[in-house]
């Protein structure tokens, strides 16, 4: 594997870790009223989640159409 690739491979990995972590904290957000006990502004937190989810999807499917 070249050292692009590998760089590449990491990029993607990143972005989609950053999904599935945003994915997460949503997942906590909207089931369980502990983790919500510690951010005033529930809808804001959801919103700069779902912002992480978007940003990095938009990543992905970059690394898809014009990197691979």
């Amino acid at each position: 594997m070249s050292q692009r690739q590998q760089i590449l491979d990491a990029l993607k990995d990143h972005a989609e870790g950053n999904i599935s972590k945003a994915r997460a904290n949503v997942e906590i957000f909207l089931s369980n009223a502990v983790g919500v006990a510690t951010h005033g502004d529930l809808l804001a937190e959801i919103t700069k989640q779902l912002k992480i989810m978007s940003d990095n999807t938009e990543i992905v499917e970059v690394f898809a159409k014009r990197l691979q």
